[in-house]
C-alpha cells in the first residue's frame, strides 16, 4: 500500500512540476512578446533583406586573401567540427565498447545501422562504399544543417557582424554536393557493368541538377520564412527564432534522408548487374523425338 501511495504521489509530482514549466515558459513568451522592442526602423526592405540570403552580394567574407560568401566559411567549420567528432569517439568511445551496450554505443550502433540497412535495402549487390558515403553524407547535411542554430559570428569585409548560415545554404555547395552524389552512383554503375553502367547513369542526366536544387531550396526556405517572419511581424525576436529552430531542425531530418535515400536508390538501379538469359538446351543432330 505504500509504495503504490508513493508511486501516485510521484505521479502526481511530475503533473505540477510539468505545468509550473510550462506556465514560466509562457510567461517568459509573453514578456519578450510585450517588453521588447522589435527592432525600430528597419533600414533594408524584406526585398533586399531576401536577395542577400540567396546571392550574398552584400554580406561577403575574407578567407585567404579572398572574398567569399559567408557558406564558405562555414563549410570549413562544420567539417571540422565532424573531424573533431569522429576523431574523439574513435579514440575514446569506440575502444570501450561492450557486448552490453550503454546509451552512447546504442545510439551510435543504431545510426549506423539506419544507414547501413538503407544501402542494403536499395542495393543488395553492391553496398559497402554505398554505406559509408551516404553515412557520411547523411552526417554532413544534418550537421552542416544544425549549425546555423550555433549562431556563431563572423565579421564581414564590411566589418558588420553576421551569424554564419547553413553550409547548403549557397546554391554553390548544393550543386556540389549533387555532383558529388551523382559521381558515386555512376563509380557503382561502372564497378558493377562497366561501360553500360555508364549509359544507364547519364540516361538520368537531369538528377545532379534535380538534387541540387532540391537540397538547396528545402534549407534556404528555413532561412527565407524566419526572415520574412522577423521582418513583418513586431513580435522581438521570440516568434522568428522558434520558427527558425522548427524549420531547421525539421529540415535537417526531412534532407538528410531524402538525399541519402535517392542516391542509395539511383546507385542499386545503375549498379544492378544484367539478368542472364537462360539458355535453351540444343538437341544433338540426328535425334529421333521419342513416340509414346
Amino acid at each position: 500500500m505504500e509504495a503504490r501511495y508513493n508511486m501516485k504521489q510521484e505521479k502526481k509530482n511530475s503533473r505540477v512540476r510539468l505545468i509550473l514549466v510550462m506556465i514560466v515558459l509562457l510567461a517568459a513568451l509573453l514578456a519578450a512578446i510585450f517588453l521588447t522592442d522589435p527592432g525600430g526602423e528597419k533600414t533594408e526592405s524584406i526585398q533586399a533583406v531576401m536577395k542577400d540570403a540567396v546571392l550574398h552580394e552584400d554580406n561577403q567574407m575574407a578567407f585567404l586573401g579572398m572574398r567569399v560568401n559567408p557558406s564558405v566559411i562555414s563549410d570549413w567549420v562544420v567539417t571540422g567540427l565532424l573531424l573533431v567528432v569522429a576523431a574523439l569517439l574513435r579514440i575514446f568511445a569506440i575502444p570501450h565498447f561492450k557486448l552490453v551496450p550503454g546509451k552512447l554505443q546504442s545510439a551510435l550502433e543504431a545510426l549506423v545501422s539506419f544507414f547501413r540497412d538503407m544501402a542494403k535495402s536499395y542495393s543488395p549487390h553492391r553496398n559497402g562504399f554505398l554505406g559509408v558515403y551516404i553515412f557520411s553524407a547523411g552526417m554532413y547535411i544534418a550537421g552542416g544543417t544544425l549549425f546555423e542554430l550555433l549562431g556563431i559570428q563572423s565579421v564581414t569585409t564590411e566589418g558588420m557582424s553576421m551569424s554564419l548560415p547553413a553550409p547548403l545554404s549557397d546554391i554553390n555547395a548544393a550543386i556540389a554536393m549533387g555532383l558529388m552524389s551523382y559521381g558515386v552512383i555512376m563509380s557503382g554503375g561502372i564497378a558493377s557493368n562497366g561501360g553500360r553502367g555508364i549509359l544507364l547513369t547519364l540516361k538520368e542526366f537531369s538528377l545532379p541538377i534535380s538534387m541540387s536544387f532540391r537540397l538547396f531550396g528545402a534549407l534556404l526556405s528555413g532561412l527565407l520564412v524566419s526572415e520574412l517572419v522577423y521582418y513583418t511581424i513586431s513580435l522581438s525576436f521570440v516568434l522568428p527564432v522558434l520558427v527558425g529552430v522548427l524549420f531547421t531542425i525539421l529540415h535537417a531530418l526531412i534532407q538528410t534522408y531524402v538525399l541519402t535515400m535517392l542516391t542509395a536508390n539511383y546507385y542499386g538501379e545503375v549498379s544492378e548487374p544484367p539478368k542472364k538469359k537462360a539458355k535453351k538446351e540444343k538437341k544433338p543432330a540426328g535425334a529421333v523425338p521419342a513416340v509414346n
